[in-house]
């Protein structure tokens, strides 16, 4: 994952919310804003409209409002935009309507103290470039490390081939 010129490594979080992991992974390369949370304290989020398949909610997957720093959320509810949301700091997921819940779907584990950093500037300077690719090409389909019982998912939530339309990438 890169924000503006820093890269930061990225884990996919399919023990914890697969179906949500394999729909962002069908996003992916995803090139998008990331803009700071009015609503949300120390997070940072980039809306999904351009790119999400009009009229798809996301069910929760052990959707929480309150994300440690670096643990990314995929929100696809009925009470605001789909948005991924990287909270920096303290942070209670919401919007203009009301605290929302979303799947944990990406964690970063190192270099904290650098998204910590560039929160703050997102803030002070405004939006920054967001991209999220796959190494090498490295996905559930192809990384061993990702076991195979985690990439059956269910396939109502993801895009058919032409369905969703890129935007913005």
């Amino acid at each position: 994952m890169t924000i503006g010129a820093e890269t930061f490594p990225a884990r996919l979080q399919y023990d914890l919310a697969p179906n949500s992991c394999a729909l962002l992974e069908t996003l992916m390369p995803y090139r998008g804003k990331l803009i700071h949370a009015r609503w949300s304290g120390e997070a940072c989020w980039s809306p999904l409209v351009a790119t999400w398949l009009p009229g798809l909610l996301l069910p929760p997957e052990n959707a929480t409002s309150d994300p440690v720093p670096g643990q990314m959320l995929l929100f696809g509810g009925d009470l605001g935009e789909p948005e991924l949301l990287i909270p920096y700091g303290p942070c209670r997921f919401a919007s203009n309507a009301g605290p929302l819940a979303g799947n944990p779907v990406l964690v970063i584990e190192d270099r904290l103290a650098r998204l910590v950093a560039l929160g703050r500037e997102i803030l002070w300077r405004g939006a920054a470039d967001l991209r999220i690719e796959h190494l090498a090409g490295r996905s559930c389909a192809t990384d061993p490390r990702i076991p195979s019982k985690d990439c059956i998912v269910d396939q109502s939530l993801l895009p058919k081939n032409g369905e969703a339309e890129h935007a913005d990438r």
